[in-house]
């Protein structure tokens, strides 16, 4: 099962006093507030949550697995998410 950003909106109203409206409008803020900060190339870490950052992938050789021929992959920047310890632990509860 995956939660969408409606569902999420829905579960942040119903846990809070927030109408939906509002509950959308913090959920966009945090994610813009998040998304700014590693365009900037800062971490956010949500002690207890996790890290977001943003991790540089260095150029290399790759190959197509199709065709078995080599190709070259440009550098990239792509952003990263660390769980914290805490996140963890809830995940693993009933392993």
């Amino acid at each position: 099962m995956k939660l969408t950003k409606n569902e999420l909106v829905n579960e942040v109203a119903a846990k809070t006093d927030l109408s939906k409206a509002d509950a959308k409008n913090a959920i966009d803020a945090v994610l813009a507030a998040v998304q700014q900060a590693l365009v900037n190339g800062d971490t956010v870490q949500l002690v207890g949550f996790g890290t977001f950052k943003v991790n540089h992938r260095n150029a290399r050789t790759g190959r197509n697995p199709k065709t078995k021929e080599t190709i070259e992959i440009k550098a990239s920047t792509v952003p990263a998410f660390v769980p914290g310890k805490a996140l963890k632990a809830a995940v693993n509860v009933n392993q």
